[in-house]
């Protein structure tokens, strides 16, 4: 019989936990005090916090703890590369029922450390609490190792949009387990883990980017809130989207536009920016479209070749 955490108590399996956990370069003191204490090479740091509930952001028969440790880390570490930083450290607070399995809670700080090695950033502290049911909390760290960050309000009129990474595949992967089915499996590989392009964040501040985020909600959705913050409209060319084979097959399957997948599917953790249009840019960032000032027609916004766009992002409570 499985070993849990009741058997196994609190700071049991702490210790189990921290021998799990090492410490990278960052981290100068980790686990076991009252509190980590990270290195801040230039005295600013990137802070981001996200949360995933079970039910809500993810199923245990659907993914594996070391998956959801894996995509938990993901989809922070990637807000930190949206800034243009390099991530430096997590801070995780669980929450979990008694009776979860030992091995559950193992396999969630595996995931976590794998993801974070793909950074060079590790799980620096965190939290232990009883719960009716499994919460997973993250903190993500970073550094700007001197350069300006990259925010959302900086695109001007006449920038191109280019993005770094898939679009619509996580939706994709989504789309296929919520009817049951378990193929095509790289879709749903993509769903339960994704692959954010971390190193393009910092490679975007250094290009001279001048708004970027990350697409946890849809791109349009995402891109909406650059055109907000920038007061910009952002125009993308659905012919230079890229729309995969997988996605096609999945799309053809359920009988819907794979376009959507990628327009509104989140999860992926691209990384979309605007850039000024005389940059050259390396082939992994895709242009795929414009941006323009806002007009009496058209104001602050997204639109799809040339026409107002009504699709919206995820949104928590609708």
């Amino acid at each position: 019989m499985s070993r849990t955490l009741a058997d196994l108590g609190e700071f049991g399996l702490i210790r189990l936990l921290q021998d799990r956990l090492p410490n990278g370069k960052d981290v100068l003191l980790g686990p076991g005090d009252d509190a980590a204490i990270v290195h801040a090479i230039d005295g600013r740091v990137v802070a981001t916090t996200d949360m995933l509930v079970e039910g809500r952001h993810f199923r245990r028969d659907w993914s594996e703890a070391y998956d959801i440790g894996r995509k938990a880390a993901a989809q922070n570490l990637a807000d930190v590369a949206a800034m243009g930083a390099r991530p430096t450290a997590l801070l995780v607070a669980l929450a979990a029922p008694p009776d979860l399995e030992v091995d559950w809670a193992l396999g969630l700080a595996d995931g976590l450390r794998d993801e974070c090695e793909r950074t060079d950033a590790s799980v620096a502290g965190g939290d232990l609490v009883r719960g009716p049911s499994i919460v997973i909390s993250v903190t993500a760290l970073g550094s700007l190792d001197g350069r300006p960050p990259v925010t959302r309000a900086g695109a001007k009129a006449g920038d191109v949009i280019a993005v770094c990474g898939r679009l619509g595949w996580s939706a994709a992967g989504l789309a296929v387990l919520g009817r049951g089915f378990r193929s095509p499996r790289v879709v749903v590989e993509a769903h339960r883990r994704p692959e954010p392009p971390y190193d393009a964040g910092p490679e975007a501040a250094t290009l001279g980017a001048t708004a970027m985020i990350d697409v946890s909600d849809g791109l349009v959705g995402d891109l909406g809130h650059i055109a907000k913050a920038s007061d910009v409209v952002l125009d993308l060319d659905t012919k230079s989207l890229e729309i995969a084979e997988p996605l096609q097959a999945v799309a053809a399957a359920i009988g819907v536009d794979p376009l959507e997948f990628v327009l509104t599917g989140g999860e992926d953790h691209a990384l979309a920016a605007t850039f000024p249009s005389e940059v050259n840019l390396p082939e992994r960032w895709r242009v795929i479209g414009r941006v323009a000032a806002p007009t009496e027609e058209q104001l602050q916004g997204v639109t799809i070749n040339g026409e107002k766009s009504e699709t919206a992002g995820h949104d928590h409570f609708r």
